[in-house]
């Protein structure tokens, strides 16, 4: 298939597709297309910003289109699933800028705001439903919206689903699903859990993939940029006075994090704005209309909207830090170099996220070229020993804290009870005081320590008892002897 022409659509959906100018399709949609107007299941495997949402948007708008039954109320007869709000806003103006002369009811389910208006979209049921899981599930639960008319189901993104935890959600939307439907799942990438769950959900999947999974667009310049943690900020700005940026993208790997990149860059006079999960709907809203009409040229974000964000002009995406999973890097790189334009991706790493690098470096199955030199953490200081050769701070020698607890590389070694005993690792119990007791089986029949035990008994309180030359006694006698109490 060379043009959409070729594929029978219904002749309003190519009246606007001739009005957004698509004549020539993708390769995931010359693929695709044909396929789910056979109403076959398919699993395609696509990076962003291949087209897929109009792979699966055109073929369920001429179902649509060919088969006019009006929904029953609370229902809905197309459902698409995706992570987040900014996703799943795009997909419905994907749907009703393709459908715009067939006069569809579609309606958007998101979370971060109020569920009245959306409980009032779907009274009358729509044809087209684009909602995140948790909102989808609270209209399920108000008795709002019932899934049993769904003929069309869509995970897209179902990758992203899983690395946001909402793989428990989707189990239990599909089984409330209605047994005959068209399943279609698309994601970037195809790790253990999505193929099981594909497995589960489809019925003989055809399977699309137009390229090698989690490979980066090759037109993206990519680079990485060797540095401590606390020259982040600084070379941050330096980057962005001394590229060519139209609009950047700069992602973090927390919220806090983001917010903080925000005010440094404000105080270095960039008119910078954060987009992450703690600002409500209508803050990202704006923040994204800034960003897409050229008011703010520097976003920064979380992974949120690793996939969410559709800007035509990113030129830029700079990883502030680098994600620990390692496909994140993939959607996040993503954002540029799209339509077939070209695209720069720099990324600073410090001495703590090279392990982050060798997994995306494994993955995309290239080595990133770099500059700068690898940092070093910083070295540890020692607690400073006092004369006696006990540490300062109240620290025992072997790591005990203050309650009472003696720990040993970190891992607690006993912890008292109630009634002053304390118990090991296996539970048994063994005397608070090891210095009163010889620990070594075989020294307390020895005659030399009887005798020390009989000094000690005898020896004035308000002086220490002296320690036995260390070739005389166990090492564990010697190691306890200083620890008596005064």
């Amino acid at each position: 298939m060379t043009q959409f022409t070729d594929f029978g659509l219904a002749e309003p959906i190519l009246r606007a597709l001739s009005e957004e100018n698509y004549v020539t399709p993708t390769p995931i949609q010359a693929q695709t297309i044909p396929l789910l107007l056979e109403k076959r299941d398919v699993i395609g495997i696509a990076q962003t910003g291949t087209g897929k949402t109009a792979a699966f948007a055109l073929p369920i708008l001429n179902h649509i289109a060919v088969n006019r039954v009006r929904p029953q109320p609370k229902t809905c007869r197309a459902l698409v699933l995706s992570p987040t709000r900014e996703l799943s806003g795009q997909i419905l103006d994907s749907f009703r800028a393709y459908g715009r002369h067939l006069r569809i009811h579609s309606a958007l389910a998101i979370g971060g705001v109020s569920m009245g208006g959306q409980v009032r979209s779907l009274l009358n049921g729509v044809d087209v439903l684009v909602a995140t899981p948790g909102r989808l599930l609270d209209l399920v639960h108000s008795n709002a919206l019932r899934l049993n008319g769904v003929e069309t189901f869509v995970l897209d993104e179902a990758d992203r689903m899983l690395d946001m935890g909402f793989i428990h959600d989707i189990r239990k939307i599909v089984a409330k699903l209605p047994k005959e439907r068209q399943t279609l799942l698309f994601s970037a990438t195809m790790p253990t859990d999505i193929a099981e769950l594909a497995r589960q959900m489809l019925r003989d999947p055809a399977k699309v993939s137009v390229t090698p999974a989690a490979t980066t667009v090759e037109r993206i310049a990519q680079r990485i940029v060797h540095i401590d943690r606390a020259g982040k900020a600084k070379m941050l700005s330096d980057i962005l006075r001394q590229e060519p940026v139209d609009r950047v993208l700069v992602f973090t790997r927390t919220k806090h994090g983001a917010d903080k990149v925000v005010r440094g860059l404000n105080k270095d006079g960039f008119t910078a704005e954060a987009i992450h999960g703690n600002k409500s709907q209508n803050q990202r809203q704006r923040v994204l209309d800034n960003f897409r009409s050229g008011r703010v040229r520097t976003l920064v974000a979380t992974d949120i909207a690793a996939r969410g964000i559709d800007v035509e002009g990113v030129s830029h995406v700079i990883n502030f830090d680098l994600p620990n999973i390692p496909e994140s890097y993939v959607h996040r790189i993503g954002r540029t170099a799209r339509a077939g334009t070209e695209g720069v991706a720099i990324s600073l790493c410090s001495h703590d996220e090279l392990p982050f690098l060798r997994d995306i470096e494994k993955l995309i199955r290239m080595a990133i070229p770099a500059t700068g030199q690898v940092s070093r953490p910083a070295q540890r200081t020692q607690p400073q020993q006092a004369r006696n050769g006990r540490p300062q701070n109240g620290q025992h020698r072997n790591g005990g804290n203050r309650n009472g607890q003696s720990r040993n590389n970190g891992h607690a070694r006993s912890e008292h009870t109630r009634n002053g005993e304390s118990r090991n690792a296996n539970g048994a119990a063994r005397s608070e005081r090891p210095a009163q007791r010889p620990q070594n089986s075989n020294a307390k029949h020895n005659p030399q320590h009887r005798q020390q035990r009989q000094d000690q008994r005898h020896a004035p309180h308000d002086r220490r008892p002296a320690a036995a030359p260390a070739g005389e006694v166990g090492n564990d006698i010697a190691r306890v002897a200083f620890m008596q109490p005064r």
